[in-house]
């Protein structure tokens, strides 16, 4: 961890925790004032059993379909026990199978999300719910709901480990986790951190894989 402060948030599930690092850190979009750790959640099988189970939950008495997951920042894990989940607990589903497709998008240099031709029918005509590692300034996820509708699926919802906000893209988002188990949790733009404007330097560049100190 990249300070000296760390806290693991527990849940109702005793093999689920989220461990954070408070300091001041910098993504490719915003400044936080914490660094949430997911690695373990999105190796290790236990940790990725517990997500999906709590994220399920959310979904397993409703009305929603979920034909494929498309998984963010290295989600496939989580993606495949959410799926395993969904179709265990006799999930809503249109497809005859009760099958649901894990999916990884590609990006392209410009950060641009791609579905290659073989990819394509597993999104188009599908019912498509995006698996993220948090949503805080949503960038990430509002390309993936782009892209899920220009190739023509429909999408199903935004689900993540962490979330700040409760809708994304006009869809909304499910989390386990939100700043109400952070105190005094911020992401912001670097112009508008408070951290920087109290001229305290940056501990480390955090992103979905992990965190470089500088």
């Amino acid at each position: 961890m990249p300070t000296q402060t760390i806290y693991k948030i527990k849940t109702k599930q005793n093999n689920l925790h989220l461990r954070v690092a408070k300091g001041h850190f910098a993504t490719n979009h915003s400044h936080s004032n914490y660094y949430i750790d997911v690695v373990a959640q999105k190796s290790r099988l236990s940790e990725a059993k517990a997500v999906a189970k709590e994220l399920c939950s959310s979904y397993s008495y409703t009305s929603t379909i979920i034909d494929t997951i498309l998984c963010l920042d290295g989600m496939e894990v989580i993606g495949a026990c959410l799926a395993n989940e969904l179709t265990k607990n006799s999930f809503m589903n249109i497809n005859a199978h009760q099958s649901i497709y894990v999916v990884t998008p590609e990006m392209t240099s410009s950060s641009q999300i791609l579905f290659r031709d073989n990819i394509v029918p597993m999104i188009q005509g599908k019912h498509v719910l995006v698996l993220a590692v948090s949503v805080a300034t949503g960038y990430t996820a509002n390309a993936a709901v782009e892209a899920i509708q220009y190739y023509g699926g429909e999408v199903s919802g935004v689900a993540s480990i962490f979330s700040t906000v409760e809708e994304c893209a006009g869809y909304s988002v499910n989390s386990v986790f939100n700043p109400n188990d952070l105190p005094e949790y911020f992401t912001l733009p670097s112009h508008e951190c408070p951290l920087c404007k109290q001229g305290k330097k940056l501990d480390a560049l955090i992103n979905s894989y992990g965190f470089s100190k500088l």
